[in-house]
């Protein structure tokens, strides 16, 4: 998934080098980082079938957030998330001190790395969609990066009371 992620980034970071974007570069853009938020969405689904199956059900937001922090993430990247923070109200703030794909990327300067990181992040909140979406929970999720190799992911429940 992590070369298919390079190689559409690739393409719409070729235009930004050149310094002046286009709206057509940026709609190419906006619409590479929507098709890695839905292929993580499938496969959030797809994980969340496949490996909520054999556990008891979930008794309310928190442990399926805790389900995603530690089982998912751990499937997808290889460690579990390092902190999970919440206001009992539907706002759940995950972060990620060492966001693997995040690694290995360098860059000439901070702003320009943290702004080549920024697509990276549509494919890991589809997978948070798509894995609470299999567990019944509607979710938007906005993802930043201010400091490589880490990442925090908002998570905010739609039509949830907390």
């Amino acid at each position: 998934m992590v070369p298919l992620a390079h190689r559409l980034v690739a393409e719409s970071t070729v235009a930004r080098k050149t310094g002046n974007r286009t709206p057509d570069e940026e709609e190419q853009r906006e619409a590479t980082v929507r098709r890695l938020d839905t292929l993580g969405y499938r496969v959030g689904q797809g994980l969340v079938e496949r490996f909520s199956r054999d556990r008891p059900r979930f008794t309310d937001t928190l442990d399926m957030i805790k389900f995603l922090c530690k089982d998912i993430w751990t499937i997808v990247f290889r460690k579990q998330i390092d902190n999970l923070k919440t206001n009992h109200r539907g706002v759940y703030v995950l972060t990620d001190n060492a966001f693997r794909p995040f690694a290995r990327m360098s860059m000439s300067s901070r702003t320009e790395a943290v702004l080549g990181a920024q697509p990276f992040l549509g494919f890991p909140c589809g997978v948070i969609r798509g894995a609470l979406a299999g567990m019944g929970i509607n979710a938007t999720v906005q993802a930043e990066t201010s400091e490589l190799p880490g990442a925090t992911f908002q998570i905010r429940t739609v039509g949830e009371r907390g």
